[in-house]
């Protein structure tokens, strides 16, 4: 195996050119390095190990691809669901219940029915839930498996993304624990609920550092400890603190790594790890994101007022969040030549465009890279998260095919399909073609 990431994506990329998995037939695709996946979930595990039990759960909604979820069950990770989609999509991938997390904010009847049956951990979000919760025990008696928890947030601020800071002052999710009389109101949940064992509590995610993090577990921690006070025994049995660690989308060095976060755990709550509480994380982008590639054909090129663009079929389809927000998620580029191999010649500041019918549709603005050409690669990396797999279907552009791929040691590349390339027959099939004559009979 060859042990350097960006030696392992170079290869890779030359590999899939050169097999036509990137080429004129297949114009977008999505490369996930397998042996990256596994080798940061051993550095998750070995972060956290010591005396406590700690269960390590992937935010499903980093990545919903069943082959995708199964590399990582098999890997041992849980799994962190929100709402029927992603929790069918993990059954899929062969993780089983008990290693299973429901958190959303608006939980069905049904979901919660579901769950509770089935034995997976279930986090509450807020009071009304809490008495659907209540009814569903009173008929069919407490949880056989004593994971049920309720979501708290400590409200202690955002971090320099506000759409994903979850620990703000007016945050939609779980209980504010600083408003006037929430604290006790939890408190009191929990002493009169022998069957509620756990708390959750969840920062956020890019743009929080670990010590805001960190913070926040600190409050669970203590609220944990009140509890139990209140109760006269170990009423809390599980810590669920959620996951969040930043990515450096800046270059392949891992910045803060897993044992950052770990030694801002040990400062901040000193406590934690002492095998009182079983712990829970779920993490998403920090296990994902950097192992994952986006790769594109230029189409064509041209000059407006002055600036090269180059016309790529990788834009607001795969890559959202950048073309909508580009200065909170910008993205490395990388420029290959029509054989996969990096380009060469001098900077030229270009933008690289996607193929979507808007002017905002750029992956990259104004960024120095060797002149693109027609028929050459471009290469958008750290997507292995929230990119390739959750496709946003503007001008009912398809759904590109992603392959997983290992590297030998002598640097041959093996590919394996994770989702195949959408045809166009399945995006008029779900456009609702059977119901083509519905609206002309009304």
């Amino acid at each position: 195996m060859v042990h350097d990431v960006a030696r392992r994506r170079e290869l890779a990329l030359e590999a899939a050119v050169r097999s036509g998995l990137v080429g004129p037939d297949a114009p977008v695709a999505g490369l996930l390095d397998v042996d990256g996946v596994r080798e940061t979930v051993e550095e998750l595990h070995a972060a956290f190990d010591g005396p406590g039990e700690v269960l390590h759960t992937f935010a499903a909604k980093a990545c919903g691809l069943v082959p995708v979820l199964r590399l990582l069950a098999d890997a041992g990770m849980g799994c962190e669901v929100a709402g029927p989609g992603e929790t069918a999509q993990a059954l899929a991938a062969g993780f089983v219940p008990e290693r299973m997390v429901l958190d959303s904010p608006a939980k069905t009847v049904a979901e919660l029915e579901f769950a509770l049956a089935a034995g997976t951990a279930v986090n509450i979000d807020n009071f009304q839930e809490l008495e659907r919760v209540d009814a569903i025990v009173a008929r069919d008696g407490a949880p056989s498996v004593p994971r049920v928890g309720l979501r708290v947030n400590p409200q202690v601020g955002g971090g320099s993304i506000g759409a994903t800071s979850t620990a703000t002052a007016t945050s939609k999710f779980g209980v504010a624990l600083r408003d006037p009389g929430a604290e006790q109101r939890v408190v009191d949940a929990f002493v009169r609920r022998p069957w509620l064992r756990s708390l959750h509590a969840h920062v956020g995610s890019q743009g929080c550092p670990p010590e805001l993090m960190a913070r926040g577990v600190r409050v669970l921690h203590e609220l944990a400890g009140r509890i139990d006070a209140e109760a006269g025994e170990q009423r809390v049995e599980t810590l669920d603190i959620g996951g969040g660690l930043p990515v450096n989308f800046d270059g392949d060095e891992v910045r803060p790594t897993y044992r950052d976060y770990v030694a801002a755990l040990r400062g901040a709550v000193p406590g934690l790890f002492d095998g009182r509480y079983r712990l829970v994380t779920e993490f998403g982008r920090s296990v994902l994101a950097r192992h994952g590639t986006i790769a594109s054909v230029v189409e064509y090129t041209k000059s407006a007022g002055g600036r090269a663009i180059a016309v790529t079929h990788a834009g607001v389809q795969v890559a959202a969040r950048t073309v909508l927000d580009p200065g909170t998620w910008p993205l490395r580029v990388l420029a290959l030549d029509r054989t996969g191999r990096p380009k060469e010649g001098p900077p030229v500041v270009q933008d690289v465009a996607g193929p979507c019918c808007f002017a905002g549709d750029l992956t990259a603005r104004g960024r120095e890279l060797p002149l693109l050409e027609p028929g050459d690669v471009v290469a958008l990396l750290d997507t292995g998260a929230y990119y390739f797999s959750a496709h946003y279907s503007y001008n009912s552009m398809p759904r590109p095919a992603v392959h997983g791929y290992r590297v030998d040691p002598a640097g041959r590349v093996r590919f394996a399909p994770v989702r195949s390339a959408q045809t166009i027959a399945q995006v008029v099939a779900e456009s609702g073609p059977e119901h083509a004559e519905a609206l002309l009979a009304l």
